[in-house]
């Protein structure tokens, strides 16, 4: 068993003894999605508790140090933390009660270890999940020529890192969610970050983020290649696109 599978089974064999525990949730590689996990792979996980006995937990590491010393940690969101055990495992989690957790928006879930009067449902949120406002191709071709050219002036302006944002961040969320429309799903595909395991779904062929993430000194460069990859696969409006040619040339970086 991976240590990180283990060292959850050994967090909830030790919970359930306590009265005040209600279950404990495995999310993402550490609940359904488990085909995924690898020596790469944080442990997150969800404690439910019962109620005035959140603070408790959130804000004391006994349980947590339970089956093995605690390294370093500290408190991320009111209601978690992120903790590293002293033989390298590393754990994000939230601690909610039974009441809240209807209201927090989460998916990959596996039930670990429930009490015998746990209310069903657990694993599934009500909430939901995030998701731009606007999910078309329309929306996300012209958000990421937005992002160009605001980027490009934040470089003209010497903005360097905000620059970056705009250009090798934010366009390119724009870019790997086109490509999502065009081609489906991806496998595992995470609803609160875009850019994870893109590399496995798509192809340098396909996404060519070495060009389109050349880093810090080289965000032109990185816009001329996202604006080309936009200009060649989608109809790109003639004034957006006159106007980001304009700011490519004044950087010196556009024929």
């Amino acid at each position: 068993m991976p240590p990180t599978l283990r060292r959850l089974d050994e967090l909830a064999t030790f919970l359930a003894g306590r009265d005040d525990t209600i279950a404990v949730l495995g999310l993402g590689s550490a609940g359904a999605q488990r085909a995924r996990l690898d020596d790469h792979s944080d442990l997150d996980f969800f404690v439910i508790v019962e109620d005035g006995a959140r603070l408790r937990y959130v804000e004391r590491l006994d349980w947590l140090e339970a089956p093995c010393p605690v390294l370093f940690s500290f408190a991320h969101e009111r209601n978690g933390r992120k903790a590293l055990y002293e033989d390298g495992v590393f754990v994000e989690y939230a601690v909610f009660t039974a009441a809240e957790l209807p209201r927090i928006p989460f998916c990959a879930a596996k039930v670990v270890w429930r009490r015998a009067d746990a209310p069903p449902g657990l694993a599934q949120s009500e909430a939901p999940l995030p998701r731009t406002p606007y999910d078309t191709v329309d929306f996300h071709l012209n958000e990421a020529l937005t992002n160009l050219y605001v980027g490009l002036h934040r470089e003209l302006r010497g903005e360097h890192l905000s620059a970056s944002r705009f250009i090798q961040s934010h366009a390119v969320d724009r870019v790997i969610s086109l490509l999502r429309l065009a081609s489906g799903e991806a496998p595992y595909r995470d609803p609160f970050d875009v850019t994870r395991r893109a590399e496995r779904a798509y192809p340098a062929t396909v996404l060519p983020l070495a060009e389109m993430v050349p880093g810090y000194a080289h965000n032109v460069a990185a816009a001329r290649a996202t604006f080309a990859w936009l200009s060649h696969r989608y109809p790109v409006h003639p004034g957006i696109g006159a106007a980001i040619r304009a700011l490519l040339t004044r950087s010196g970086d556009y024929s």
